[in-house]
């Protein structure tokens, strides 16, 4: 890791950059493969699973025997995990129920909104080296409170056409509606599109390695929304003087084995911490089985040791991380100047695998600086906030003059009429 000691304000985008990707380069790969599944559907998707993830499948979908299969070949205390996260994440994404309010801007003129759930949303779970059936329960569960009626999932299978069983015992548990083997661009375009298995989503919520970022946002461009645009996974840790070594580098190597282009920025007011959390990364390092992914992070990630705190939260803030912790004696009040982050961990025993695993909050986050716009997955992003409006003859004669005036202002003449013949036929029955 590179470190920094009492950088100037002109370093900070050195320190804050995150690691480069080439998108250029996949961009006419990803886009020759959506249009080949927008084309030919599951024929196109079998010969890329076949292709990507080295499996001739019969059939795309999951059948209920492969379902029940899983369900009773998962351990017990692994379904009892999954069960408690369930759990967690239901009654937080429960509690952010919208209540619906009736305005009266005027006499006579009433104004709400109603929150509509999207009807169908598709959920892509990555494969690969780590089969993140966690992130099945933070996509599929504030779905499913929200009311969707389809939820669609896409993963891909092992090369003997299987899908991890824990994978499906987590969309069992959380209400998924139908699942399908399929990973990559093809699964995202499968989602956008329609196939003749896979049905067309509305929305496609979930992580992926490049080329399905890549697939998310060229689908996003006119044929289906997103839940946010993303880059690899990062985390941030403020610790001063009182903060524990051992727990800062174990926050920062959990983070690290994501995937080789993912980030660690370490802040700290203590010169002793910056050198014992380096100490303890590498001592922590030695003992992970994905040490080799973790150390290629590592060369992307920083310690950054700043004179104060609140430089400290200044940093931190132009970072906007997508996990932050927080590991200092007054976390409290430094949590109060929290202003773009995706996730935040309190004091020295909220680590991030809580909020990845089980405390209740949403897994799925802002990455790459978009934490200054973008807010992480909730109840809310599988909803729209639909406007309704009532008026009455009173309404009409309150905000009737001011809309035909406006209209005009405008130039706007039928706007102007829309108006002024319901002025005139409420004058003409009185």
């Amino acid at each position: 890791m590179k470190v920094y000691r009492f950088p100037k304000k002109e370093q900070w985008a050195e320190i804050t950059s995150r690691p480069h990707l080439d998108h250029a380069k996949l961009q006419q790969t990803v886009s020759s493969v959506l249009d080949d599944v927008r084309q030919r559907g599951d024929d196109a998707v079998l010969d890329y699973e076949e292709r990507f993830d080295h499996v001739r499948l019969e059939q795309l979908a999951v059948s209920k025997e492969e379902m029940d299969e899983a369900w009773n070949g998962v351990p017990a205390e692994l379904k009892e995990a999954i069960a408690l996260a369930h759990h967690n994440i239901k009654a937080f994404h429960e509690a952010q129920r919208f209540s619906e309010v009736r305005v009266t801007t005027q006499p006579g003129v009433e104004c709400w909104q109603r929150s509509i759930a999207i009807e169908k949303v598709g959920l892509y779970i990555p494969g690969g080296t780590a089969p993140l059936f966690s992130t099945v329960l933070m996509l599929a569960t504030p779905a499913k409170i929200a009311g969707c009626k389809d939820i669609v999932l896409c993963t891909p299978p092992d090369r003997q056409g299987k899908v991890n069983p824990a994978i499906l015992v987590a969309a069992q548990t959380a209400g998924v509606s139908a699942i399908f083997k399929a990973g990559g661009v093809q699964a995202i375009g499968a989602m956008a599109y329609g196939t003749q298995s896979v049905p067309k989503v509305y929305k496609i919520f979930g992580p992926g390695n490049q080329y399905v970022m890549a697939a998310k946002q060229q689908v996003s461009m006119g044929d289906v929304a997103i839940d946010m645009p993303a880059g690899p996974s990062e985390v941030c840790v403020l610790a001063d003087e009182t903060a524990n070594a051992s727990f800062v580098a174990a926050d920062m190597l959990s983070q690290a084995e994501h995937g080789i282009d993912s980030q660690a920025l370490l802040i700290t007011t203590s010169e002793t911490i910056l050198n014992n959390v380096q100490a303890e990364v590498e001592r922590q390092l030695a003992l992970l089985p994905r040490k080799d992914i973790a150390r290629q992070a590592l060369d992307n990630s920083r310690c950054v040791l700043v004179g104060s705190k609140e430089e400290m939260m200044a940093l931190s803030n132009e970072y906007a991380p997508e996990h932050l912790i927080i590991q200092t004696s007054d976390y409290e009040q430094l949590a109060s100047r929290v202003v773009n982050a995706g996730s935040v961990f309190l004091g020295p025993y909220a680590c991030e695998s809580a909020g990845d695993y089980a405390s209740g909050t949403n897994h799925t986050l802002p990455t790459h600086g978009y934490a200054t716009a973008f807010s992480g997955v909730n109840l809310d992003s599988y909803c729209r906030k639909v406007t309704f409006q009532h008026l009455t003859a009173e309404g009409v004669a309150n905000i009737g003059p001011a809309v035909e005036l406006m209209a005009e202002a405008e130039q706007l003449f039928a706007h102007k009429q829309a108006m002024t013949l319901r002025r005139q036929e409420i004058a003409g029955s009185n």
